[in-house]
């Protein structure tokens, strides 16, 4: 019996075959990748009509209260503007205030004159570079930024994208500073260090993988194999340390730590090799000669400041100062506490909390938003100039909060509703083949939330019981669903919507989904082989 206040316990068959409710637990997927697929409807009206068929799926197919499933739909889209949104915002922001100042150009110049090949300078930015801030703050920040660096390397908008989302993959699972690996304990109850060092045996084979694949995307094999050198430095020089931080460790620093090592051994490196054939196009090919050090100095001093604060703000003291300070918790009414997970997916019935956390102190969107402040000051921007850089950037992105609000509110009527854990149910009955489509279980999660943390809370625990139950380590295919996820990243609704924001591609979203998606799959699919040899070995 449900009604106001009531519980309402998810249903995991709720047509008496599971072949029937799977394929109905798909359709909101099916119709929101189909949408985004055609040139025919814009991203903000894909994600509506796909929120839609959630809500319709959810009611009357699961069986969920319909003031229940419009509470999820707020809760996602309030997710969405913030934190998500917030992000976007203020580097954008900062990036404006460069680009204003005359500075980004100088910075495009520095990168260039480290090495002219465009297949560097991506693996330089897009991985490297990226993975630092994949690691200090996640949540759609490295494609923002690295993808608008590539920009101004002289890459297409559409292709900065793409290869930006590519890119930021084998850092995800230790974003934020560890974030989904410390999420991922909390609901398996399995021990940090064990996980992290698990998925520490897992990602460093990946990470030396993901320049060669992200330069064969942009440039073919053949031209790949031309700077191979190159490439395998940026991803030894990351792996090593990703590897040996993971295992002693633990999660917090292994991405800034990777980053920073990856960074220092590629400068180096290029410092006394240079590929023979040089692949030089726009910027890249203009920059004969180093601007002088200061301008240098000054061109960077933004993006080190934005470094410098966004790591201090998510260090776990400095987040739980803030925190104290103001950090309101506000509890979903008709939702939290009120929708019950059961049994195969939990051990017991449990209710799924609903609380929106609006850390608006220590937010990475904040943290972000003050490095932008002290850089404008900085580059001499006044006050008055800064708030009306501020206002006509916010303008111009009101279509991409938009999507991101009705993706993510989409992704939480999923979630609430339990048709995602259908779907993973089903990936649940493979038998023996369960530790590769268990990281395949991890890739869709994130492809449905958008977050490696989200999926690690919603598919940890059926991770551990199927695994318990067909006799599998559950550490290794808890690890895997993190593991796996990081393949999703590419591919989930928000990160395509911010990519396309930051380059100011909206209304291609569908292109970037078609050109991303293939990579997803495959390197989906080879982690899932790695921990299928990992489990019979």
């Amino acid at each position: 019996m449900t009604g106001p206040g009531l519980p309402w316990s998810q249903q995991y068959d709720p047509l008496g075959s599971p072949l029937l409710s799977t394929l109905v637990a798909l359709l909101p997927v099916l119709v929101l990748l189909g949408l985004l697929s055609s040139h025919r409807v814009r991203a903000h009206w894909a994600a509506v009509i796909g929120l839609g068929a959630s809500l319709a799926v959810a009611v009357f197919a699961v069986g969920m209260p319909a003031p229940m499933a419009a509470r999820a739909a707020l809760y996602g889209a309030a997710y969405g503007l913030f934190p998500i949104g917030w992000i976007l915002l203020n580097v954008l922001f900062l990036y404006q205030l460069t680009v204003d100042r005359g500075l980004f150009v100088v910075l495009q110049e520095s990168i260039a004159h480290l090495t002219t090949d465009r297949r560097l300078q991506l693996v330089l930015i897009a991985f490297s570079f990226g993975a630092f801030f994949e690691g200090a703050a996640g949540f759609g920040t490295p494609v923002a930024v690295t993808a608008a660096l590539l920009i101004g390397l002289g890459f297409p908008a559409l292709d900065a994208s793409v290869y930006s989302l590519i890119a930021n993959t084998a850092p995800v699972a230790f974003g934020a500073l560890g974030t989904p690996l410390i999420a991922l304990q909390g609901v398996t109850g399995l021990d940090l260090r064990d996980l992290s060092a698990m998925v520490g045996r897992q990602l460093p084979l990946f990470s030396m993988i993901i320049p060669f694949w992200v330069v064969a995307a942009y440039a073919g094999v053949r031209r790949t194999v031309e700077v191979w050198p190159a490439l395998a430095v940026a991803g030894i020089a990351f792996a090593v340390p990703q590897y040996l931080v993971a295992t002693y460790h633990g999660p917090w620093l292994v991405d800034v730590t990777a980053s920073v090592c990856s960074m220092g051994a590629l400068a180096l490196f290029l410092r006394v090799w240079s590929p023979r054939h040089v692949d030089a196009i726009g910027v890249a090919r203009r920059a004969a000669a180093l601007p002088d050090r200061a301008a240098v100095l000054r061109a960077w001093l933004p993006w080190a400041v934005l470094s410098v604060v966004v790591f201090a703000w998510g260090t776990p003291q400095v987040k739980s100062w803030l925190n104290g300070l103001s950090a309101p918790q506000l509890r979903i009414t008709g939702l939290h506490d009120l929708v019950l997970r059961v049994p195969p997916v939990v051990a017991v019935a449990k209710g799924e909390a609903a609380v929106f956390s609006f850390n608006w102190l220590s937010a990475s969107g904040s943290g972000i938003a003050v490095a932008a402040i002290i850089s404008g000051l900085l580059m001499g921007c006044s006050p008055r100039t800064m708030v009306r850089t501020y206002a006509h950037n916010a303008r111009r992105l009101v279509p991409s909060l938009l999507t991101i609000a009705a993706m993510m509110a989409l992704g939480y009527v999923t979630r609430y509703s339990g048709t995602d854990t259908i779907l993973g149910l089903a990936f649940a009955r493979t038998g023996t083949t369960y530790p590769f489509f268990g990281a395949l279980l991890g890739w869709l999660g994130v492809a449905l939330t958008g977050s490696d943390t989200s999926s690690n809370v919603l598919f940890g625990g059926l991770q551990v019981v199927t695994a318990t139950t067909l006799g599998v380590n559950p550490v290794l295919m808890a690890a895997a669903n993190s593991s796996g996820g990081v393949m999703g990243k590419m591919i989930d609704a928000q990160s395509i919507v911010v990519a396309g924001a930051a380059t100011n591609v909206r209304g291609q979203e569908g292109t970037i989904l078609r050109r991303v998606f293939w990579h997803s799959i495959a390197l989906a699919s080879l982690v899932g082989l790695f921990v299928m040899i990992q489990a019979h070995l």
